[in-house]
């Protein structure tokens, strides 16, 4: 294996933590939970667990790929930071691929069925983030947070398809429209590393930064005024 492109990628943005290793485009080995904290603790030890199971040394790996967001502030903090420390020990590039595009590219194109994909991630506030995705598979416009009396405008018209965890809250409250909702599903490594293959393949080497589509909740200490 050692002239195939051995790619190691990773998702800690919400629910689920995940780690896959991808070799030359066959997934070797994948781990994927839901965990409602404890992403610090887990990640490290998972992701030693699928390169153990692919068989692959961490300096042998050509490439990382990582979520950058949408998600929870502190889980992409840990997802970040693994991969950029990562990438610093063994000298492969650390690829950003946003939750958006991780769950878009996992719904088969038959599925859609001429409809347009909406991709609707729970931003945990009234107003979730949403994402249009075209025909060809394209993201169209700008992904935003939408709250939910904008949902009706916001939205294209036409046939849509949902998916991401927000995406049952937004067709129970359209009922004029429509619109399917996907299988519920998070942001997985597994597609995550198909999409961190295809960009480094095609020369493009997104950031692993993190994608905020609103401001981290903050909280004043006692003492401040």
């Amino acid at each position: 294996m050692e002239d195939l492109l051995k790619v190691l990628a990773f998702d800690t943005s919400g629910a689920g933590c995940s780690a896959a290793v991808l070799v030359e485009g066959r997934l070797l080995a994948h781990r994927a939970e839901i965990l409602g904290r404890g992403h610090a603790e887990r990640i490290m030890p998972m992701i030693r667990e699928v390169m153990e199971e692919a068989g692959v040394e961490p300096r042998s790996l050509d490439l990382l790929g990582v979520t950058t967001g949408p998600g929870a502030f502190t889980g992409l903090r840990i997802g970040l930071a693994a991969a950029r420390g990562l990438a610093l020990a063994i000298g492969a590039p650390a690829l950003g691929i946003t939750s958006f595009d991780a769950l878009a590219t996992e719904v088969p194109e038959e599925a859609r069925s001429g409809r347009l994909l909406v991709v609707a991630i729970d931003s945990k506030r009234d107003a979730p983030f949403l994402a249009v995705y075209g025909k060809k598979g394209e993201m169209t416009g700008t992904a935003s947070p939408v709250m939910p009396a904008d949902w009706e405008i916001w939205l294209p018209e036409g046939p849509l398809l949902l998916v991401g965890d927000a995406a049952a809250r937004l067709a129970q409250a359209l009922p004029g429209r429509d619109i399917l909702v996907a299988p519920p599903r998070l942001p997985d490594a597994a597609a995550v590393a198909r999409l961190a293959e295809a960009a480094f393949r095609r020369g493009e080497r997104p950031a692993a930064r993190p994608l905020y589509l609103r401001a981290p909740d903050t909280t004043l200490s006692r003492s401040q005024p």
